[in-house]
């Protein structure tokens, strides 16, 4: 599913925007503002789960969404009732989007404080599309960083999306299957996803199979001839070790092996599953099964992964449901969209926001962003914020310091400096192609191999640097004190 299909059903999500944008554009266009150009950031200020790190999702969305930018008649008559003048109905009428926008790819992995989107033109239609930018960064993101938590838990083995029937509606479903592949999972539940997005659609039956037949036994070998080129049965619906197994062996003699085939795996949904799995094991081979995998499910998250396998659990692959695709341990991910500049006379005026709590006080002004890499071991060492045009010379040492504890320096050589972000548009034209999603799913991964184990680490993970540049620095400091004393 997009928006553009969305549009093709009917759906237009134009007017999908917190209220006080539109009252804001009025106002900017009554008092002749609204040619103004002004740059938007977003950013996150915590990483979900007390982790080291998230990851970038939900670019390809937003996107679609930008691309298909449209008041209808109606959105216009919704707005003429809440009292809009016509002149502002006139506009949105013939809205066109012409900003620029810049965006970290999808599957990168980033970090508090970076400028993951920059929105750059006039100010009415950048502020009106902050809602979505948000929307589609802030959801696809968490589930993308919880998708990888869990996916690194499990330390190779594969981890199935089996969360549709718990999402946050439809769309949470459908999209959220979307960032979970991008993290790192294997497939999905969702059937649709599969349609819209070439996820591989996984599963096989549920208890309600088995309890139609009058013998499990029965259940086990009615489905076994339907698929005995992937044959996995659902083992707990009455007993795993007395029945659920043996059965299982018994309709894989039967059905399965005769046709030339071998089975493919047995899943536990209930119990004990550590416990379980080890005698499951056990039963599988002895019978000449050692290939059928064992697959666990029910209510997992990469703490209980962690621990079944500390313990020794005998599991090969996971589904894990509710608690990735509502990230329940941590459900909102709170990226946010502040104004840095404005454009005046050619020249970028930055703008700050600033807060007695120090975290939510902004960076100001137009910038980039840089990864630097050490040579030596391809590893990540900090991410640079710099002004824009700005470059960092990797052939040259860079002067590395905390922007909060300045006196902390480290002069950096034999590094790759790479710039994070991508332009999206220019002048309101799409200049991106995304890429496809297994290419992205393999970029991150190759990504999150960049980062040290002590910021991969899930419990007190170090603190990844992200510093600001000598001249951006003093930009900031010197707006924070001009700002202060008035």
């Amino acid at each position: 599913m997009s928006f553009k299909r969305d549009g093709e059903r009917g759906r237009n999500l134009t007017a999908l925007m917190d209220f006080y944008e539109l009252t804001m554009a009025k106002g900017y266009f009554n008092n002749g503002m609204g040619d103004t150009t002004a740059v938007f950031d977003m950013f996150f200020r915590r990483v979900p789960d007390g982790g080291g790190f998230a990851i970038m999702a939900g670019v390809q969305q937003l996107i679609e969404y930008l691309e298909s930018l449209v008041f209808t008649e109606k959105d216009i008559e919704t707005l003429r009732r809440k009292g809009f003048d016509e002149a502002f109905l006139d506009y949105l009428r013939n809205f066109k989007f012409t900003c620029d926008v810049w965006a970290v790819p999808e599957g990168t992995p980033i970090f508090p404080g970076e400028p993951i989107i920059t929105v750059k033109g006039p100010v009415i239609q950048a502020q009106l599309i902050e809602t979505m930018v948000l929307l589609c960064i802030n959801h696809q993101s968490l589930i993308a960083t919880k998708a990888n938590r869990i996916v690194r838990a499990a330390d190779g083995r594969a981890v199935m999306e089996f969360g549709s029937r718990r999402a946050q509606g439809f769309d949470g479903a459908i999209y959220g299957a979307r960032a979970a592949y991008i993290g790192g999972c294997v497939g999905t539940a969702c059937a649709m996803s599969e349609r819209d997005f070439g996820i591989p659609a996984l599963g096989t039956m549920a208890h309600s199979w088995v309890q139609m037949f009058d013998t499990e036994l029965e259940a086990f070998c009615t489905y076994a001839r339907e698929y005995p080129d992937n044959c996995t049965l659902l083992i707990d619906t009455y007993n795993v070790t007395k029945s659920g197994v043996p059965n299982a062996i018994e309709a894989f003699r039967r059905e399965v092996l005769p046709r030339g085939f071998r089975p493919k795996g047995v899943r536990i949904d209930s119990g004990d599953i550590t416990y379980l799995s080890k005698k499951v094991r056990k039963m599988l081979d002895e019978a000449g099964f050692e290939d059928c995998a064992i697959v666990a499910s029910n209510s997992l998250d990469e703490i209980i992964i962690r621990d079944m396998l500390i313990q020794g659990a005998k599991v090969d692959s996971f589904g894990v449901g509710e608690r990735l695709i509502t990230a329940s341990s941590a459900p909102v991910f709170g990226g946010v969209y502040k104004l840095v500049a404005i454009e005046r006379d050619g020249k970028y005026i930055p703008k700050i926001k600033i807060s007695e709590n120090v975290e939510k006080i902004t960076t100001p002004c137009f910038k980039n962003l840089w990864r630097l890499y050490d040579n030596a071991t391809n590893k990540a060492i900090a991410d640079v914020i710099t002004l824009d045009g700005e470059v960092i010379d990797d052939s040259q040492p860079y002067e590395l310091f905390d922007p909060v504890y300045t006196w902390k320096r480290k002069t950096v050589t034999d590094y790759t400096a790479k710039p994070l972000r991508v332009k999206l548009f220019e002048g309101g034209k799409c200049v991106y192609e995304c890429p496809d999603l297994k290419t992205t799913q393999q970029f991150c991964k190759e990504q999150v191999a960049t980062l040290w184990d002590e910021v991969t680490r899930f419990e007190n993970p170090h603190k990844y640097y992200v510093d600001l540049s000598q001249a951006l620095w003093e930009e900031k400091n010197a707006l924070l004190s001009t700002k202060v004393k008035k």
